[in-house]
C-alpha cells in the first residue's frame, strides 16, 4: 500500500453531498481538498459495470487531468429483490437533474410486488496518483428499505434506507452518526489505515 504524502487532494466528483461528506472525513489530515467541479474537470462517462471499475476510471481520469492525486467514490444502493438494481446505475436512476425523489419513487414502484425489502449500500474508493499508481477500498452497509421516504439529512437514497439494528433511516441520522456507520465510513477506515496511517 502506498502512503499518501501530498498536501492537496482532488475529489473526483461533481456531487456536492459526496464532496462535503468526503471533505468532513478527511478534515483530521489537514489536507487541502478541491473537487473536480472546482477545477472545471468534466466527469468521465462511467462505462464500467462494477463499482470498483467506475471508481478507478474516475480517479485515474481526474489525476491525469489535474496532475493531483485524486480520490473517487463510486457508490450505490443494491436491492437483491431487484436483481441488484439500481446498483452501479444508482445516480442514473435520478436522471440528469439528479432528482433522487424520482429515483426513490422508481425503487418503490418496482418493489410493489416484492416481499424481500433487504438492501445495502456499497462504496468503492479509488485513490489514484498522476503516475498511474492506485489503491482501491470497499465498504458495505446493510439494512432494509422503507416507504415513504423519511428524514432531512443525508442525500441520495438515504431517506428510504434503514440500517441494520436501527429504526431510523440514514436521512434521520445526524451526519456525525451516519459518518460513523456508513458504507463510506467502512471504506474510509481502510483508506486511512492503509494510506494515511
Amino acid at each position: 500500500m502506498r502512503k499518501f504524502t501530498d498536501s492537496k487532494l482532488l475529489i473526483a466528483s461533481h456531487n456536492n453531498g459526496k464532496v462535503r461528506e468526503i471533505g468532513e472525513l478527511l478534515k483530521p489530515f489537514g489536507l487541502e481538498v478541491v473537487s473536480a467541479s472546482d477545477l472545471n474537470i468534466e466527469e468521465p462517462e462511467e462505462t464500467e459495470v462494477t463499482f470498483e471499475g467506475n471508481a478507478l476510471l474516475k480517479a485515474t481520469y481526474c489525476a491525469k487531468q489535474s496532475n493531483l492525486p485524486s480520490l473517487a467514490d463510486d457508490s450505490g444502493l443494491v436491492v437483491p429483490a431487484l436483481n441488484g438494481a439500481p446498483g452501479v446505475y444508482s445516480a442514473r436512476w435520478a436522471g440528469p437533474e439528479r432528482d433522487f425523489t424520482k429515483a426513490m419513487k422508481r425503487v418503490e414502484d418496482e418493489m410493489k410486488e416484492k416481499k424481500d425489502r433487504s438492501a445495502y449500500f456499497i462504496c468503492c474508493l479509488a485513490l489514484a496518483w498522476p503516475n498511474g499508481h492506485s489503491e482501491i477500498f470497499k465498504g458495505r452497509w446493510d439494512g432494509h428499505l422503507v416507504f415513504p421516504p423519511r428524514g432531512q439529512y443525508g442525500f441520495g437514497y438515504d431517506p428510504i434506507f434503514v440500517p441494520k439494528g436501527y429504526n431510523m433511516t440514514a436521512a434521520e441520522m445526524v451526519p456525525e452518526k451516519k459518518h460513523a456507520l456508513s458504507h463510506r465510513a467502512h471504506a474510509f477506515k481502510q483508506l486511512v489505515e492503509n494510506c494515511f496511517g
